[in-house]
C-alpha cells in the first residue's frame, strides 16, 4: 500500500512539472548578453569548406555562451586569415576586435588535422597556438578543446566547454508517460540516451570522476537509487529502503553519496558508503530534510529542510553539531548547490516574480537573483562555477537554460525530445 502511495504521489509530482511532447531546440539561442563581454573574433578555418563540423563556428558559440566574450560576426570581417603571420593588427583594431582566433583544418588518414592561434591585437602578439589530432569525426569535441584552451588562456580560468551535463526527459500524458535518461556535450548536442523507462527517473547526479550517474528509478514499483557506469551501461541497485529514497548526491572523493530517505519516519538525510552500501544518519528532525550537496572540501552538506516552516537552506558540519540555517530572503529557499571554490551557494529562490535562480555568498545573506524566468528548478554549477544550468518552463514545455554566476547573461539550450528537467553538470573529464 506505501508503494502504491508513494509511486502516486512522485507521479502526482510530474504531471504537474511534466506536460505533454516537446519537441527539441536545433539552436542555442542567447536570451541576455553581458555588456561588459570581451571584444573578440574567431576566423573560420581555411580548409574546412566540406568538413562535417565548422570548427569555427562550434568555437565562436561556446565563448559567446561563456558570457565572457562577444565575437565579431563574420559578415563584418574584411579579411579571414588561417595563420598569425597573415594578420593585419591594424584592420582588426578597426573593428573593435581585443583577440582573435584564426587556424586550418586538414583531413588525414582516419581523422583531422587542427591548427589553431590565439592573437591578442592590441598587444600585437600571438599568445597561443596548438595542432589537434582528431580520431574519426570528433571535430565538436576537438573544437570544445580549442575553445577550453582559449578561454584559460584570456581568462585564468580553466575552460568547461568540454565537459557533459545529463538531464531527464518525459513524453505523453497519464499512464503513458515515458521517461528517459540522457548524456550531451555541455552545449546540449550530441545528446545520447543512456536509459529509457516506462516509470519516473529523476536526480541524475554525476560522479566526481564523471565515468557514473546516480539517479533514482520506480522501475522496481517504488523510488530507488540506481549507480550507472556511463560508458557502458552496467548499473546495479544501491538502496531499495521503504519509503522515499531520493535525491542522491556523490562526496568529493567517491567513496559516499548523501542521500535523502524515510525509512526511519520523516525524510532525513543519510550517507552511504558506496562500497559496502551501509548508511548513516546524518539529520534527525520532526521536519522533511532533502536535496543534499557536498562541500567541495566533503566536510559539510548543504540541504533542504522546512524545520522552520518552510523550504530554507541548512549546513551541517561533519562530525556533530547542530545543523545552520543559511538562507533568511524570503520564505522559499531550495535545492543548493555550491561554488567549486565552495564560497557561494547557487539556489532556487521565490521571488515576487516566480521560482528563480539565485546566488548567495557565504560570507554574508545577500541573495541576488540571476535568471529572468519564473519557473526555474534544478540548478548545476558548471564544474569551474562560471555557469549555471538549470530547467525552466519556456510555454508549457521544459527546457534547458543557462545563466552566467554573475547573472549578466543568459542562454537556452537545444535538448532531445520530450520535456526536460534535472539537468546535472559534469565534473572536467581529464
Amino acid at each position: 500500500m506505501q508503494t502504491q502511495v508513494l509511486k502516486k504521489f512522485w507521479l502526482l509530482c510530474l504531471l504537474i512539472t511534466f506536460s505533454s511532447v516537446a519537441s527539441a531546440n536545433l539552436t542555442i539561442e542567447i536570451t541576455r548578453g553581458s555588456d561588459q563581454a570581451l571584444p573578440i573574433g574567431v576566423v573560420p578555418f581555411a580548409g574546412s569548406d566540406g568538413l562535417p563540423e565548422d570548427v569555427a563556428q562550434i568555437v565562436q558559440d561556446d565563448l559567446e555562451r561563456s558570457g565572457y566574450f562577444a565575437p565579431l560576426e563574420r559578415s563584418a570581417m574584411f579579411e579571414q586569415p588561417s595563420q598569425s603571420d597573415d594578420v593585419q593588427f591594424g584592420t582588426w583594431r578597426s573593428l573593435d576586435v581585443r583577440y582573435l582566433v584564426v587556424g586550418r583544418a586538414a583531413q588525414t588518414d582516419g581523422g583531422f588535422e587542427l591548427q589553431f592561434e590565439l592573437m591578442d591585437i592590441s598587444g600585437q602578439r600571438r599568445m597561443i597556438g596548438e595542432t589537434v589530432t582528431v580520431r574519426g569525426n570528433d571535430l565538436r569535441g576537438a573544437a570544445h578543446y580549442i575553445s577550453d584552451q582559449i578561454f584559460e588562456e584570456i581568462t585564468d580560468i580553466r575552460g568547461a566547454f568540454s565537459t557533459k551535463i545529463a538531464y531527464v526527459t518525459a513524453q505523453g500524458i497519464g499512464d503513458n508517460m515515458q521517461f528517459g535518461l540522457y548524456v550531451a556535450d555541455a552545449d546540449g548536442r550530441r545528446s545520447e540516451q543512456v536509459l529509457t523507462s516506462d516509470e519516473p527517473i529523476m536526480s541524475p547526479a554525476w560522479s566526481p570522476d564523471g565515468t557514473k550517474l546516480a539517479y533514482v528509478s520506480f522501475e522496481t514499483e517504488r523510488p530507488a537509487i540506481y549507480i550507472q557506469d556511463v560508458a557502458t551501461g552496467q548499473r546495479v541497485q544501491a538502496t531499495s529502503f521503504d519509503g522515499i529514497n531520493g535525491a542522491p548526491a556523490w562526496s568529493p572523493d567517491g567513496r559516499r553519496i548523501a542521500m535523502s530517505l524515510s525509512k526511519d519516519g520523516q525524510p532525513e538525510i543519510y550517507i552511504m558508503d558506496v562500497a559496502n552500501r551501509s548508511v548513516e544518519r546524518i539529520t534527525n528532525n520532526n521536519s522533511i530534510d532533502t536535496e543534499p550537496a557536498w562541500a567541495p572540501d566533503g566536510r559539510s552538506l548543504l540541504f533542504t529542510s522546512d524545520r522552520s516552516g518552510g523550504p530554507q537552506l541548512y549546513q551541517y558540519t561533519l562530525g556533530g553539531g547542530e545543523a545552520q540555517r543559511l538562507t533568511f530572503t524570503g520564505n522559499y529557499n531550495a535545492r543548493g548547490r555550491y561554488s567549486p571554490d565552495g564560497e557561494q551557494i547557487f539556489l532556487i529562490h521565490r521571488s515576487s516574480r516566480g521560482y528563480q535562480v539565485a546566488r548567495q555568498d557565504l560570507s554574508g545573506d545577500r541573495l541576488v537573483v540571476l535568471s529572468e524566468s519564473t519557473r526555474d528548478e534544478s540548478p548545476s554549477v558548471a564544474p569551474n562555477g562560471t555557469m549555471v544550468i538549470f530547467a525552466t518552463q519556456q510555454g508549457n514545455s521544459g527546457v534547458l537554460s543557462a545563466v552566467s554566476a554573475d547573472g549578466r547573461s543568459s542562454f537556452r539550450l537545444p535538448s532531445a525530445q520530450g520535456d526536460v528537467r534535472d539537468p546535472a553538470w559534469s565534473p572536467f573529464l581529464n
